[in-house]
């Protein structure tokens, strides 16, 4: 999966389809993305007995599947296929329209 946690994203798919965040956990097993503030339902929940939690209508982000959203090249601003380079022994990824090195955000 091309996609990594602190990443840019726009939404291509479903009912938040044109908006944009970030990601903040990528599931490479299952290659879904939760992005914060995209795909948020509202879950019953019951309150907790032991340490008093209040039950209610909690909001909650569903994740999405990882080919639903494309990445946003921060050099070009573009929403972007993702690539790959290797210069000597390190692969960087790159933007396929402006062929710009993407860097790893650290968490």
């Amino acid at each position: 999966m091309r996609i990594k946690t602190g990443d840019k994203v726009l939404v291509i798919r479903g009912k938040d389809r044109g908006k944009t965040g970030l990601v903040k956990v990528a599931d490479r097993i299952t290659e879904r993305v939760k992005v914060e503030g995209i795909n948020i339902y509202k879950r019953h929940q019951r309150g907790g007995r032991q340490n008093r939690q209040p039950g209610g209508i909690v909001e909650v982000v569903a994740a999405l599947s990882a080919a639903n959203v494309m990445v946003i090249c921060p050099s070009c601003s573009h929403p972007t296929r993702i690539g790959h380079r290797l210069d000597g022994k390190t692969k960087h990824r790159i933007c396929k329209n402006c062929q710009a090195i993407i860097e790893n955000v650290k968490k």
